[in-house]
């Protein structure tokens, strides 16, 4: 055995010692910081305010008091914490756009939407609202439990008495060890609507008590756009999210124009820091349909937006703001709460209402036991006087001539010491028969209530009717049809909006002019440029593609293996400099090329070739890839590989096709097969090579090319007879003054 260390210095395996500290801070900031009581939804501090305000006679009705003599009183008998975290906290539950129903109510400065701070706690004043005082109903008679302060020198309440459903009426967050919690407010009518279904029907549905708790109810209002089923989920496992929205109107200035109001802002989100963000957006041109934004607000939300012109839509004007903005936020539900007040556990809306009716019916047993103590302590007082009064000339003998009146009292008529103290300490203004009939009357209406009281602890059916009369009550003083109660947060569906178009909306529209070396590198240069020759490159590098475009557009590249891939006009890198290599922006693979790249037509069709001939048509519309990866359309093999992607233009119903042989053959168009996907059909016969090009023209109009001196030669339909065949043949050689390289483009 090891002898104690004579310093009083014990060795301790570092190991244990963390675990057991870290596991005593871990529960010390679970119960008694971060997780709200299931029965009152207090967290520990906001307990401790609100019964140190009670103390304080800080009613509704009273004056109020300086905050700073509250703080001081919670931190010096209740709370030994700093007094900016309990003024903090005293705060919160005076702001009405925090609280959806505040437990102070506040003088002074505290706070605003914008996120300005309090003033300092010796500015400021504060009294309990009606609500809190509803919390605090009956604590004096013994209707909840007591424990020692931190210093043992008072006593606090371990919870209150909560006769209003303030854990989700008010909603509570908090971050503890290891879990969390997050509750929206909602509407005190409808919940107190619920607990009264839940009273009648003890096994209701979560989905029938949706129907009266439709969703949160936020102070600041808003708008839910999440659709029925996703609540009713939310609500059963307690877990979820809502989608909450500004709520906006249309407000029109005349001659066709208009500009955008917004009155209410989703809950928690600062109105100032909204502001700048979007202006922020604006200074950027990330919000090319949006001209201006102004805040018009005074005690109201009154943010103005003003848009570009007159034609353009206010539904995709608002759906581009709430995908970039905190115009729409999402709201997390976590209602981790302390079940009982001890065990921390995820309740769906169900099991919360659940432990909020029990606890008010284990308040109503114990406010009742104690009034029953009462009574039965005073009717043994007013036995005692009767007695005295059906007595009175004994008792006044005995009191002035007996050594021990008291014993002697207690002998002659079996008195209990209390009685004996009561009829003792009796004035003799007292022993005039008025006294007498009084006596008797309360006895009669005590002894009435007694019995009332034992009936109703020995009934629990008329626990819960009582229980539903209260809470009847609460919900008619703060029913809907009140300022306080009635509902804010409303419910939509999101509206139908395109979300390309809400994309496009989001890119402001400029001509750009989308260029590519033969080396792979890709750039945008803004304008649309006319000399291409204009532009530099690295060395050994020179131009293969140029085109014009604008930053809505969505550029196209085709792939020596069969590939599509997509860009945005807005992402492509600027022309300052050379860009950047176009295998950065999609995923191509090593032994592939950029056969050609141009913008997105939808309605076009386009003509894919392969090398070794094969070719077929494809709608333009079928080609977007949504990946870095692209989509594959033209299937080759190596050495194959695709050669050509033209447009087809509308009226065309020929194809001529060129080999490397310089045979050439024109056929039909409709010959050709129209696909989404696949090898294609055999366009021209050859021997040796493959093909060089290919172009689609109209019969009537004959077939054109140009030479490298950039001559243009025409031969009619009469002239081209002889090139006339079927898909798949060989041809002959070209015309006379046809392109030595074969191409049609000289």
């Amino acid at each position: 055995m090891i002898p104690p260390d004579p310093s009083g210095v014990q060795d301790v395996a570092l190991r244990t010692a963390l675990e057991e500290r870290y596991l005593a801070y871990a529960l010390s900031t679970i119960m008694d910081r971060a997780l709200p009581d299931a029965r009152d939804g207090l967290k520990p501090v906001h307990r401790r305010l609100l019964y140190a305000m009670r103390l304080l006679r800080l009613d509704p009705g009273a004056a109020c008091k300086k905050c700073a003599r509250v703080v001081g009183d919670v931190i010096g008998r209740f709370h030994p914490h700093g007094d900016q975290a309990v003024y903090d906290a005293l705060v919160r539950l005076a702001q009405d756009f925090s609280q959806r129903y505040p437990l102070i109510d506040g003088q002074g400065n505290f706070g605003n939407i914008d996120g300005d701070n309090a003033a300092a706690n010796r500015y400021t004043e504060a009294r309990m609202t009606e609500v809190a005082t509803l919390l605090l109903e009956g604590i004096d008679e013994d209707a909840v439990d007591f424990r020692l302060t931190y210093n043992e020198e008072d006593r606090e309440p371990v919870v209150l008495p909560g006769a209003f459903p303030n854990l989700l009426a008010n909603g509570s967050s908090g971050i503890a060890v290891g879990m969390a919690t997050s509750i929206p407010p909602h509407n005190a009518a409808e919940l107190c609507e619920a607990a009264l279904h839940l009273i009648k029907t003890p096994n209701a549905r979560v989905e029938t008590l949706v129907e009266m708790v439709q969703g949160p109810d936020f102070p600041t209002g808003g708008v839910i756009v999440d659709d029925r089923d996703t609540i009713v989920e939310a609500y059963k496992s307690g877990r979820g999210s809502f989608r909450v929205r500004a709520k906006w109107e249309k407000e029109d200035t005349g001659r066709g124009g208009y500009r955008i109001i917004i009155t209410e802002i989703p809950y928690q989100v600062q109105k100032s820091r909204l502001i700048e963000k979007i202006a922020e957006l604006l200074i950027n041109r990330k919000l090319p349909m949006l001209e201006d934004i102004r805040d018009e607000s005074a005690e109201d939300v009154r943010i103005v937006l003003e848009p570009k012109s007159r034609s353009v839509d206010p539904e995709l004007l608002m759906e581009s703001l709430f995908k970039v903005t905190d115009l729409e936020s999402r709201f997390s539900m976590n209602m981790n709460v302390l079940s009982g007040g001890r065990v921390p556990r995820v309740l769906g809306l169900k099991e919360v209402l659940r432990e909020w009716l029990d606890h008010r019916r284990d308040v109503l047993v114990r406010r009742s036991k104690f009034r029953l103590a009462q009574i039965e302590k005073r009717l043994e007082i007013l036995d005692g006087l009767l007695i005295a009064y059906l007595n009175i000339d004994e008792v006044i003998r005995i009191i002035r001539f007996e050594d021990e009146p008291k014993q002697k009292l207690i002998d002659t008529y079996d008195l209990t010491e209390v009685q004996v103290e009561a009829i003792l300490n009796m004035r003799l203004r007292a022993l005039a028969r008025l006294q007498e009939i009084e006596i008797r009357r309360e006895h009669g209406e005590l002894t009435a209530e007694k019995a009332q009281i034992e009936a109703i602890l020995a009934d629990e059916d008329r626990q819960w009717k009582i229980l539903a009369a209260d809470i009847g009550e609460i919900r008619k003083r703060f029913g809907k049809d009140t300022e306080l109660g009635r509902r804010r947060t409303q419910f939509a569906e999101a509206a139908e909006i395109d979300l390309a178009a809400v994309q496009q909306a989001m890119i402001e529209k400029e001509p750009i002019t989308a260029v590519i070396s033969e080396k792979g590198w890709i750039r945008a240069l803004r304008g649309h440029v006319a000399d291409f020759t204009s532009f530099t490159f690295k060395e050994g590098d020179k131009l293969k593609i140029a085109f014009h475009a604008d930053s809505h557009d969505k550029i196209v590249l085709f792939t020596t293996n069969g590939k599509f891939f997509t860009l945005g006009g807005d992402k492509l890198p600027g022309g300052r400099g050379h860009g950047e290599p176009v295998r950065v922006m999609i995923d191509m693979e090593n032994d592939a090329d950029v056969v050609t790249a141009f913008r997105h037509e939808p309605e076009r069709k386009l003509l894919l070739v392969s090398r070794d001939g094969n070719g077929f048509t494809v709608p333009e519309a079928e080609i977007i890839a949504n990946t870095r990866k692209g989509k594959q359309v033209m299937n080759v093999k190596l050495p194959d590989e695709a050669l050509l992607c033209v447009p087809v233009a509308e009226g065309d119903d020929h194809l001529a096709v060129v080999g490397e042989n310089r045979k050439m053959i024109l056929f039909p168009l409709d010959q050709l097969p129209e696909m989404t996907r696949g090898k294609g059909v055999r366009l021209q016969k050859y021997k040796d090579g493959g093909a060089r090009d290919a172009r689609t023209f109209r019969l009537e109009d004959g077939l054109s090319w140009q030479d490298s001196a950039e001559r243009t030669f025409t031969k009619t339909k009469e002239e081209l007879a002889e090139w006339m065949g079927e898909r798949a043949q060989a041809g002959r050689m070209v015309p006379k003054g046809f392109p030595r390289n074969g191409r049609f483009s000289g």
